[in-house]
């Protein structure tokens, strides 16, 4: 690991930082928000098993065990599809207090809880009205798609729901671009719209004028309410009222720009270090596009800034960007910000483009000097982004600056956990932020535990479900 450390103490203070400033977000004896949040999920389906368990008499007969078995499946399905929507309704309050790429799992998680609810809900159901009827399951299942109220609905819903879950599988979007899959998946909506009313027609714990049924209302209306609220009228007011535009375009490196934005009162988006938007740039094959990409730099004035590798057909367009593009943006999201510092000593750990929101961090997280340090891993010294910028800040501030790159033989950076403990004999008393390819960030977690970091003090956001 090449060193390109700054020793020498800066003759002042960059504006904003104080020598002394003690962690934002410094607390003891705080409920992680994950925590809450999976607390809040898992007793909401407690309480559906108890809408069933309430309403529920005798169960007598393979029959009865069966349409039992089946309504509890149906309950925490459609409890499930609320959280769902929930999940993905890029509330803020949520995507900044848990991270959105936790969200995000959870998300495609409950997906396949939901899928399999849903089979299950299906094949006992018909199962048990076969043993009842005493008939076989293909005319059963002719009738009651036929013959019960809103059957027709819920059926139509029902191989919706599982037609988006078969193409969510991981083998099955690599075959398809992200667009398709996006715009496929919106038939989610529709899906659950469809199944809603089948669910008050059909399900026995919601008789009309039942609490159960007006908590059922209550839901998915505010399920509805946050996706109407975050994903349409938020963003439409964004940016009518800050009118975001492509002011330049810097190349920064092989197949790494710069793409600075500016817009009206921008300071009232509050977007902090480290935190990233949804960027739609309303240009000739990208406005049906949007993309997750990090502040590289702190807002100044009216001005934001991102820093994107070329790694696909969308980022390698936006070097072909011209000034006065209208930008559509949504956020600002992200939850690796100062606030989940726990220690005045700090590590950034970049890889590759990761380190643009780390960029950030270092030159705005409040530290002494000597607090702050980041390490940079990247295959030769032509792929450090942002480099020249990186040194000036470590100059600035007193920060050190390990540059981790590949030996001119081949040999690749010492990020054991040896290594790191050399770098930083102290790396056990630090918060450690991570933020690079998926294979480098497991990597890396599994090293500085080793060393001795704890694991609440390992902070990282990744977008690879």
């Amino acid at each position: 690991m090449t060193s390109a450390y700054r020793a020498a103490p800066p003759r002042h203070q960059a504006a904003g930082h104080r020598a002394s400033a003690a962690p934002r977000g410094a607390r003891t004896g705080r409920v992680p928000a994950a925590a809450v949040v999976l607390t809040l999920g898992w007793a909401g389906a407690a309480a559906v098993l108890a809408l069933w368990w309430q309403d529920t008499g005798s169960v007598v007969g393979t029959a009865d065990w069966l349409l039992g078995a089946g309504r509890i499946a149906g309950l925490l399905c459609g409890y499930g599809c609320a959280l769902l929507v929930l999940l993905m309704a890029r509330v803020p309050a949520l995507e900044n207090a848990v991270g959105s790429d936790r969200v995000a799992r959870w998300h495609a998680m409950a997906g396949r809880y939901v899928v399999c609810l849903l089979l299950v809900h299906v094949t006992c159901v018909l199962a048990g009205y076969t043993a009842q009827a005493h008939t076989n399951i293909v005319g059963e299942t002719w009738t009651v798609v036929t013959t019960y109220p809103d059957m027709l609905r819920g059926a139509t819903g029902g191989l919706l729901l599982l037609g988006v879950g078969a193409l969510s599988v991981r083998a099955a979007r690599r075959r398809m671009r992200y667009e398709t899959w996006y715009h496929l998946h919106l038939l989610t909506y529709l899906a659950l719209y469809l199944a809603f009313w089948h669910q008050l027609a059909l399900g026995a714990d919601f008789p009309g004028g039942s609490a159960a049924r007006t908590g059922w209302y209550v839901l998915y209306g505010a399920a509805a309410a946050a996706v109407c609220w975050y994903r349409l009228l938020v963003p439409l007011r964004l940016n009518l009222r800050h009118r975001l535009r492509v002011a330049s375009v810097v190349q920064e490196g092989p197949g790494v720009v710069s793409v600075f934005v500016q817009g009206r009162r921008l300071g009232e988006l509050r977007a902090r270090p480290g935190q990233f938007l949804r960027w739609r740039f309303l240009a000739p094959g990208l406005r049906w596009t949007s993309g997750p990409y990090s502040l590289s730099a702190p807002p100044r004035g009216d001005v934001l800034r991102i820093t994107v590798k070329a790694v696909g057909s969308h980022s390698a367009a936006l070097a072909r960007l011209r000034p006065g593009t209208r930008v559509w943006a949504e956020g600002p999201y992200g939850a690796l910000t100062a606030d989940r510092r726990r220690r005045q000593k700090v590590l950034l750990l970049a890889g590759g483009v990761g380190v643009t929101p780390l960029r950030a961090l270092f030159e705005s997280l409040p530290g002494r000097p000597g607090d702050l340090s980041l390490i940079y891993r990247a295959r030769t010294p032509a792929d450090l982004a942002l480099r020249s910028e990186l040194e000036a800040i470590a100059q600035t501030r007193g920060a050190r600056l390990f540059l981790a790159v590949n030996a001119p033989d081949g040999r690749r950076p010492d990020l054991t956990a040896a290594g790191l403990r050399a770098a930083l004999p102290d790396i056990a008393a630090h918060d450690v932020y991570v933020c690079g390819p998926p294979a480098l960030t497991r990597a890396v977690y599994t090293e500085l535990r080793s060393a001795g970091v704890p694991a609440a003090r390992i902070h990282h956001e990744s977008f690879a479900l």
